[in-house]
């Protein structure tokens, strides 16, 4: 991404497809964070997009993921801290528990329908809470599609992006 980014996204670790090219959200999650960074007026090209986890966590069989542990993104915490202070971005969106996790600490009390939508802090600041691309893939109903619209809208606004009525619009 681009170190220049306002909106720094981050996901989970990285999945069979990412690791074959080395590169973050490149499978059908990664289409639909594209279809959002678009929708948002933006492009891949102008947002920075990272991992809780460098690498992706080691299965027993070659197909299939797994979240990181606890210990895993501890140990890559201060690589990501790193990625932020050079960016610099406005803001950061947490995308999925796993990110919610490894950013603020784990917490076996939090549920992700009770925080999407939140601000929140990490390095000062502002960490927008919301579903990761792949819970949409999984329950693509046009009200999950509207609530992830509405975070990006709080993401937007809070930044200073210009949105129109169109926009707003979306998923209705």
């Amino acid at each position: 991404g681009s170190v220049d980014a306002d909106i720094f996204f981050c996901g989970e670790a990285p999945g069979g497809d990412e690791e074959k090219q080395g590169e973050p959200f490149v499978g059908k999650a990664g289409a639909l964070l594209t279809k959002i960074i678009t929708a948002m007026g933006h492009s891949r090209e102008q947002v920075y997009i990272g991992n809780i986890m460098n690498w992706r966590p080691e299965m027993p069989t070659p197909v299939g993921n797994r979240p990181p542990t606890p210990e895993e993104m501890a140990y890559c915490l201060p690589y990501l801290r790193a990625q932020i202070e050079v960016v610099k971005p406005k803001i950061i969106v947490a995308l999925g528990m796993t990110a919610v996790n490894g950013l603020l600490g784990p917490d076996p009390a939090r549920r992700m329908g009770a925080i999407r939508g939140q601000f929140f802090e990490f390095q000062d600041l502002p960490l927008l809470v919301t579903y990761h691309p792949s819970y949409l893939l999984r329950y693509a109903t046009m009200k999950t599609k509207r609530l992830v619209w509405e975070d990006m809208l709080l993401a937007m606004e809070n930044i200073g992006l210009p949105i129109s009525e169109k926009q707003r619009g979306f998923f209705q």
